[in-house]
């Protein structure tokens, strides 16, 4: 070891888990170290995830938008882009994140590392830097907050040019007409509303007997049509044998016996957590096939002076919750115990096109379970706003107590709906009286709004009683 350097923690990782923790632990007047393998700070999430995609989104939402305008349709003219054209936006948006980022860790003193890191022993960290050198670190306490990356099977070869992860997917360059994705999750379902809006012929393979499971039946059902109505070709229940790449295309053979031929295929079936470059075995700790470290509830691992938290650790995986995760550790750190933590309704949010968000539970859930329960909705296309803005597609669904009138769940699937949930989830996580749904019928809201879903919705269900 040529040089050795002692920080009271080091947070490998920079991207919203780490962020959190690096800055709980600044704040609280501890010398930080983060550690980041890439050559700029914000993790997967900026970088290859959330933003990127988000901003993709967006930008093609808005190009359907104007072309399904009857204002703009007089003219006989479309606007049309590719997706190679419309990425240099998103990483405009990836940039400000960045230097947004950048600044939180300058004025909050914490010295920020370049490479990536190894453990060496139970307190040292090895980190290889880009040009090959390597440098060595210590500390007290350590936060593992390196992410996750998309699942590569090793019989698939993505080396070749025309096939692609939900990571390299942003460096397509091609124009290409016809995608199959395969694996219809979150990520998935996100990308064929994207290629499906940039007018791509969109084969969707579902490995599931359904879109997305997890949602409220009706939800998922709604997806199904929005996407079939506007040309996405769904195959579910769908497993592949072989994913051949050829020199005009790729041709994927499924188990079923089918072969789909397409310019390019984007394999985005699952995630692996980022723990096979740390040498946990140096800290005598391993991670699970699926690459994940385990926590107890101050997210501290088996090893009492390494915590993780984000992706690594699995359930949710969402940015949001990893960077309270982050806040989290440190508060364990530097107090001996979490004083928060996350919410049991986390709520869903699913950037399709319409988007889809909800919080709580679904019909499914609540008749399994014996619940007396009744709905409310309100359809999109009654309300005022959404007539104006030409986003008429879509509703608003509250489940409820048929006694108590306690709010169960809201199911949002439209335009904004991952704004729109969060007028539902305050209130539903307020105790006592304070979460009914005759809150949205007593109070007054702006007119006209998206938000007056929730009265319409409101008023519908206590309509059902009787």
């Amino acid at each position: 070891m040529t040089q050795s350097t002692h920080f009271d923690a080091i947070v490998i990782g920079s991207g919203p888990g780490g962020e959190g923790a690096a800055m709980g632990l600044t704040k609280a007047g501890m010398n930080v170290a983060v550690i980041e393998k890439e050559h700029s700070i914000g993790g997967g999430c900026t970088h290859w995830g959330t933003i990127p995609s988000k901003a993709l989104r967006q930008a093609v939402s808005r190009i359907i938008e104007i072309n399904n305008n009857p204002l703009f349709r007089k003219s006989n003219s479309t606007l049309r882009s590719t997706f190679y054209d419309i990425l240099s936006q998103a990483k405009s948006v990836s940039e400000k994140q960045t230097r947004l980022r950048q600044g939180f860790y300058d004025r909050n003193d914490c010295t920020l590392i370049s490479g990536t890191a190894r453990f060496i022993d139970s307190n040292t960290i090895s980190v290889t830097k880009a040009d090959s050198g390597t440098e060595y670190y210590s500390a007290d306490k350590f936060v593992i907050a390196t992410g996750s990356r998309p699942y590569q099977p090793d019989n698939v070869d993505f080396n070749h040019s025309r096939i692609y992860d939900s990571d390299s997917i942003l460096e397509l360059k091609d124009d290409p007409r016809h995608i199959i994705i395969y694996g219809a999750g979150v990520i998935g379902c996100e990308y064929a509303s994207i290629f499906r809006g940039l007018g791509l012929k969109t084969d969707l393979v579902n490995t599931r007997d359904r879109l997305l499971a997890f949602l409220d039946n009706e939800t998922s059902d709604a997806l199904s049509y929005h996407f079939w109505n506007n040309g996405i070709v769904i195959r579910n229940g769908e497993t592949y044998e072989n994913i051949e790449g050829t020199d005009d295309g790729v041709i994927l053979h499924l188990t079923s016996g089918k072969k789909l031929k397409a310019d390019c295929l984007l394999f985005a079936n699952g995630r692996t957590g980022n723990a096979d470059q740390l040498n946990l075995e140096a800290l005598g700790l391993t991670s699970n096939s699926r690459g994940l470290i385990s926590v107890n509830d101050d997210y501290q691992t088996e090893v009492g002076h390494v915590y993780a938290v984000g992706d690594i650790i699995g359930y949710p995986s969402l940015a949001s919750a990893a960077y309270n995760q982050g806040r989290f550790a440190a508060q364990a750190i530097t107090r001996g115990q979490a004083q928060g933590h996350l919410i049991e309704d986390i709520p869903t949010g699913i950037y399709t096109i319409p988007e889809i968000s909800s919080v709580g539970r679904t019909e499914q859930e609540l008749t399994a379970d014996k619940v007396p329960y009744e709905v409310g909705c309100a359809s999109f296309k009654h309300l005022a706003r959404a007539q104006i803005a030409g986003n008429d597609v879509g509703s608003l669904k509250i489940l409820f107590h048929r006694e108590t009138k306690a709010i169960l769940g809201i199911h949002c699937f439209g335009e904004r709906a991952s704004e729109i949930i969060h007028i539902g989830q305050a209130v539903m996580e307020q105790k006592g009286e304070g979460n009914t749904i005759e809150y949205f019928t007593n109070t007054t809201f702006n007119y006209p709004t998206m938000a007056e879903a929730y009265r319409v919705a409101a008023l519908n269900g206590l309509n059902r009683l009787f």
